[in-house]
């Protein structure tokens, strides 16, 4: 049975692919991408599948309107319902519930590609696919089969509300209330920070229904119109400009008992558990960044001419071109190597997950801006997209856990072996 559900999944997909995009055989060479960075190495036929129906749709309904969405900061919605039709809105949902069942490394493999279009809106799906997966694994019958079909279609969007004015890294921290009255909570308080709020339909929101600490927080769906929910003014942000970020404020806002996913006081774990992938889906992100600009920049030391010479005969640059490539080869093989962790439920995958999200986006990001270097003056024009992919990214060393964090969490699993 699963090999013909595998079946399926791919004739589906690929189907869906063939009515909007050209398909050819030679990704790496339609991509013009070196073979020692081709990130279909090592990849089933299945897989390659997946990546071609990403890196197609990056090209051709991203790619060429990032720069708008950046400028006029737009939300992309009919694009993301496009690349929802292709099963990218629930990719490691369930099917039974409209998803398409892929794995942790096929979602990064998508994750990866999409974003070498458009790192803000990719990120904005990356999210959208946690919450979405939140509902499927721990809410019941009713709760999964009410939010996740629309949520994988996106005729829904989803935004994840953890981090709050007070409580950033440390969330156990939440100040957000939820008391009961009758067969209702009343929500009070705000959250900061949230990626699609105000333009999104459902909000999973950590409150603290109990005591101190993580085990006095549960976790809750509230839906966009429901009484006492508000939003705060649309921030101006570096970059991530595709999607709308705003403060969500919860004042007297009552949400029935049955919107609570799993019981009371198993919000936190809800959370983390989110999270774990949440920092492979992010990394994966900063990979796309990284190998789109790799290209930039290989493209660009081809053309420009100083001192009579293309900036590729220049040894310096060379060696540094080199770099930024072994760079992502040895990223994207953590981040796999992090996702298969984190599918199997190794023991290790909350490290590796912590590793690759640390690792990744600090070497990812100086890849880009080495690229941003190599284009000299032309790199800081918003004519040339390298200097967007370095303000996309920056953001991914902060949210999903600070890297700070990441190391906390390394340096605690590496003592607590100690013997």
């Amino acid at each position: 049975m699963a090999a013909v559900g595998t079946f399926s999944r791919v004739a589906r997909l690929s189907l869906c692919i063939g009515r909007r995009c050209r398909l050819i055989s030679n990704s790496a060479q339609r991509r013009g991408i070196a073979s020692c960075i081709d990130p279909a190495h090592g990849l089933s036929d299945e897989q390659k599948e997946f990546q071609k129906m990403a890196f197609d749709f990056a090209a051709n309904e991203m790619s060429p309107h990032m720069a708008e969405w950046d400028e006029k900061e737009i939300f992309p919605v009919e694009t993301m319902r496009k690349a929802a039709q292709l099963g990218f809105g629930g990719i490691y949902v369930q099917p039974e519930v409209g998803g398409s069942g892929l794995s942790r490394l096929d979602t990064s493999l998508i994750f990866e590609a999409l974003s070498t279009g458009c790192v803000s809106t990719t990120a904005y799906i990356s999210i959208h696919n946690m919450c979405n997966w939140m509902i499927d694994t721990f809410g019941n019958t009713e709760q999964r089969e009410k939010y996740c079909p629309e949520l994988c279609t996106m005729d829904k969007f989803a935004s994840y509300c953890l981090t709050e004015p007070g409580s950033g890294s440390d969330a156990a921290s939440l100040l957000t209330t939820a008391k009961l009255e009758g067969d209702h909570y009343v929500l009070n308080g705000s959250k900061a920070f949230i990626s699609g709020g105000g333009d999104t339909d459902v909000y999973i929101v950590m409150c603290r229904t109990g005591g101190k600490g993580p085990k006095g927080i549960s976790c809750v769906v509230v839906e966009k119109d429901t009484p006492g929910l508000s939003f705060g003014k649309k921030e101006k942000k570096v970059g991530w400009n595709s999607q709308p970020t705003r403060a969500v404020i919860l004042e007297d806002c009552h949400v029935p008992v049955t919107s609570r996913l799993g019981q009371e006081g198993q919000g936190f774990n809800i959370a983390m558990r989110g999270l774990n992938g949440g920092r492979i889906n992010i990394a994966s992100c900063s990979l796309g960044a990284a190998h789109a600009c790799v290209q930039l920049a290989r493209d660009h030391l081809l053309v420009r001419k100083q001192f009579g010479d293309t900036l590729s005969s220049n040894q310096f640059l060379q060696f540094k071109l080199a770099e930024m490539a072994t760079k992502l080869v040895a990223s994207r093989l953590l981040v796999r190597e992090a996702a298969l962790a984190l599918q199997e439920g190794r023991s290790d995958a909350v490290s590796l997950c912590s590793m690759a999200k640390l690792f990744v986006t600090d070497e990812c990001f100086n890849i880009c801006n080495q690229a941003l270097q190599m284009h000299g003056g032309y790199g800081y024009l918003k004519d040339y997209a390298v200097q967007q992919f370095v303000r996309d990214i920056r953001v991914h060393q902060i949210l999903e856990g600070t890297n700070e964090v990441m190391r906390m969490i390394i340096a605690r699993s590496l003592l607590s072996e100690s013997g």
